[in-house]
This record gives structure tokens, C-alpha cells and sequence, in this order.
């Protein structure tokens, strides 16, 4: 009678295990959820635990469905997320709902863990660059890597690039006015050209166009590029410029290219055209492609500085539905060297989503390259409206729900999306 019992014991069980198994893990990612950007740390967790994750677009603000399991719910208890535990029935009832043609939503399956790169310099100060902040916060895994692994072909063991707040014409991010004696400044400046050397090449600016050209085969090859602030408009004016000496002489020794406005080649670029160049060492603006204008600096309020999201249709264009997921389409503005782009010089083909509206100043764009795709998003820090040299780091533990920071968690987790699913 004991055996018996014990055996009914077992198949009870069985049994439960098997029920739970087939319940689901819903992580709301609308307003009733507790911390928006450790949701996206936990659907990266799962990944390497090798549990599919299905990113349900425009359901929710972009929640994600899992398998119930119990790792799971500890690790989301522990992190601080909100979750929902729901039945077979609901789950179906969720996914007819999604599957309904009059309904602007999508299931998308997170399939892989994408390998993430971040180039950055060896004295990177941790707060410099809120996709660092953003990869460390929600406690995803990546590499950092700068010219020497670029150069060496590292990065073709990446998925997905980030181009930190960089300068990619070789002036130093035109601080010079305001910051040349300055010991960061005077050290930056050092390391760039000692590595420089170092890799066969006499000046910074010609590094970093070898630089911009090895990214650019990088996403013609099928990699993902996403890049903030100055890394935006001075990448592309480095490949428009290649071969041309836009630096004056107190960046490289030898003055600008008389020229160098009328050589500028648009057809290298990715995303940005007949623009103008501004070659004054002292004044702290690249190009007429920020908007505003970064000198002067412009005087706005906070309080009503919004840019507005595009919406998309998720069924026919899951990639850009993917890349704006959010609780809120009005997201706050923020500034940088790189605030906005002008509407005015960006080519036909790139993908706007986010502007400001009743502005030329658009905030976020996409497009493709080859194989590939790359993202902008203008500005520096999403929760540090106006950041400055030497500011203290942003406390995203007071943040937990900022769709700014969202928008740069949607790229992080987009190459991890299966590619059939990709249509643009």
C-alpha cells in the first residue's frame, strides 16, 4: 500500500511539473511595470539560459512571454521586475488578440544572444556614455574595444556595435576652445596620437577614417551599428571626408584643406548629405547637421522640450515597431554635442523615428546598409538634460522607468531577434 502511494505520489508529481511548465511568464512592459530597464537585462538572462523569449510588439508598451520557470521568477523578484503569472487559455487568448489583422501588434522570437561590442577609449570613465551606464544597470554582458581591435578585424565577432560619444574627424571633439589645457583633455590627446603611432598611421584623423571605413564594411556585412551624440554626424563626416584634412593646425600640426567643403563626397555616408562643414577650432560644432546649434548654446526649458515617437505597422514593419517600443511616445529631450539632426540634410532612404515636432530637428533614425543596419539617437544622456564635462554620473536606480534609456534597450536587444521576423 506504501509503493502505491509513493508511485501516486510521483505521477502527482510529474504531473504539476508538467502544468507549470506549460503556464507562462507575462513581463508587462506598459506603466503597471515596476523597473522597465532591468526587464530588458532578464529577456538577455533567459537567452543565455537558452529559454525562448517572445517580444510581443506594441502589446503592453512591448512586453515579453515566457515559459513559466521558476529561475525566472527568482531572477525577476531579485531584479525588482514586475511579472504576471497566466494560464495556457490567457496566454491564447493574448496571441489571438496580437494575431487579429485589425490589431497593430506582433509576436517577434528572441532566438540568440547577440555579442556586444562598445568602442571605446582605455580611460573611459564609466558615466561617460549612457549605453554603458544602460548595458551595466540591466546586467547585460559586453566587450569594450577600441582601434587596435578594429583594426586587427575583432569586429567581425560581434553582432552589435555601439559607437560611444566620439569624434571621428580627429579634433578631439572641438573642446579645444574651452578644454585644451585641461589635464583630460591634454591626456586624451596623447593617447590618441601615441596609438595612432602605434598603428602605422601620422595623424589621429587618419586612423580614425581607416576606423569609420572597417565599421562601415562591418554593417555592409550584416552587423548591427548603434551610435549616440557626436559619434552620429562625425562619423559620417569622416567617411565624407576621407582623404581630405578638415583639421586645422592646432589638432594636427598643418592647417584645413582650402578646399575641403567642395571635395566632401555624400556618396560614402550613410545617412547625411549636403552638409556644411565648420572647420573653426574654436567654436564646438562639427557641421550644420546638429539642431540646434551647439554654439551657441542653445536656451530652452525642460519642462517642454519632447520628442514624439513614430508608430509603425508591427505586421509589415517589425523592425522599426521593435526599435520604438515604449510606455510613452512623447519621450524628453535631452542635449549633446549632437542634439538633433537636421531633417534637411538627411538622405531619402533613412527611416525617421522620433522628431520633434513642428521642428526640422529630428532625434532618432534608422536605416540599412548591405547586409546590415544602423541606428542614430541624438544626444548624450536621456536622464541628464544638459550634461557637462566633469558631471556626476547618472543614478539610474532613479530612472527605472525612463523611455529615453528604453529606446537605446530596444537596439541592445534587436539583433537578438529571429531574422525571418526582420522585413523593412
Amino acid at each position: 500500500m506504501l509503493r502505491k502511494s509513493k508511485n501516486i505520489f510521483a505521477v502527482l508529481i510529474i504531473f504539476s511539473t508538467i502544468i507549470v511548465a506549460r503556464e507562462k511568464l507575462l513581463v508587462p512592459m506598459d506603466l503597471k511595470q515596476t523597473n522597465h530597464l532591468k526587464a530588458y537585462g532578464v529577456a538577455f538572462f533567459a537567452l543565455n539560459k537558452n529559454i525562448q523569449i517572445e517580444w510581443l510588439l506594441n502589446y503592453r508598451g512591448g512586453s515579453f512571454l515566457c515559459d513559466n520557470i521558476s529561475l525566472l521568477q527568482k531572477e525577476m523578484r531579485v531584479r525588482g521586475i514586475y511579472f504576471e503569472e497566466i494560464t495556457i487559455s490567457q496566454a491564447a487568448k493574448i496571441y489571438s488578440e496580437i494575431g487579429n489583422e485589425s490589431s497593430n501588434a506582433e509576436v517577434v522570437i528572441l532566438e540568440k544572444v547577440p555579442k556586444i561590442a562598445v568602442y571605446v577609449t582605455p580611460n573611459l570613465k564609466p558615466w561617460d556614455d549612457a549605453v554603458t551606464m544602460a548595458l551595466e544597470y540591466a546586467e547585460i554582458n559586453y566587450d569594450k574595444i577600441w582601434d587596435e581591435e578594429v583594426i586587427s578585424g575583432a569586429l567581425k565577432k560581434y553582432d552589435w556595435l555601439h559607437l560611444h560619444h566620439e569624434d571621428f574627424t580627429g579634433q578631439y571633439g572641438k573642446f579645444y576652445a574651452s578644454q585644451h589645457t585641461a589635464p583630460w583633455y591634454i591626456e586624451q590627446q596623447l593617447l590618441y596620437e601615441k596609438k595612432s603611432r602605434e598603428l602605422g598611421f601620422t595623424k589621429v584623423s587618419e586612423v580614425k577614417n581607416e576606423i569609420v571605413h572597417r565599421i562601415r564594411d562591418y554593417v555592409g556585412n550584416g552587423g548591427f551599428l548603434f551610435a549616440m551624440c557626436s559619434a552620429t554626424d562625425s562619423y559620417d563626416i569622416a567617411l565624407a571626408a576621407t582623404k581630405i584634412d578638415i583639421c586645422d593646425v592646432v589638432f594636427d600640426g598643418d592647417g584645413v584643406d582650402r578646399n575641403a567643403q567642395s571635395r566632401l563626397n555624400f556618396n560614402e555616408t550613410l545617412v547625411f548629405q549636403n552638409f556644411t562643414i565648420d572647420t573653426n577650432p574654436f567654436r564646438y560644432e562639427y557641421s550644420d547637421i546638429d539642431l540646434p546649434q551647439s554654439d551657441p548654446v542653445p536656451m530652452r526649458d525642460p519642462s517642454t522640450d519632447y520628442f514624439t515617437l513614430f508608430e509603425f505597422s508591427a505586421k509589415h514593419d517589425p523592425v522599426p515597431t521593435m526599435l520604438t517600443q515604449n510606455h510613452v511616445n512623447l519621450v524628453k529631450g535631452f542635449m549633446g554635442q549632437t542634439t538633433a539632426f537636421n531633417r534637411k540634410v538627411i538622405k531619402p532612404h533613412a527611416i525617421i523615428l522620433g522628431e520633434r515636432q513642428g521642428s526640422d530637428e529630428i532625434k532618432y533614425l534608422h536605416g540599412n546598409y548591405g547586409r546590415g543596419t544602423f541606428t542614430f539617437y541624438a544626444g548624450h544622456d536621456p536622464e541628464d538634460y544638459q550634461h557637462a564635462v566633469g558631471d556626476p554620473p547618472t543614478d539610474l536606480n532613479l530612472h527605472k522607468n525612463s523611455p529615453g534609456y528604453r529606446i537605446i534597450l530596444n537596439n541592445i536587444l534587436f539583433p537578438a531577434a529571429k531574422k525571418k521576423q526582420q522585413k523593412t
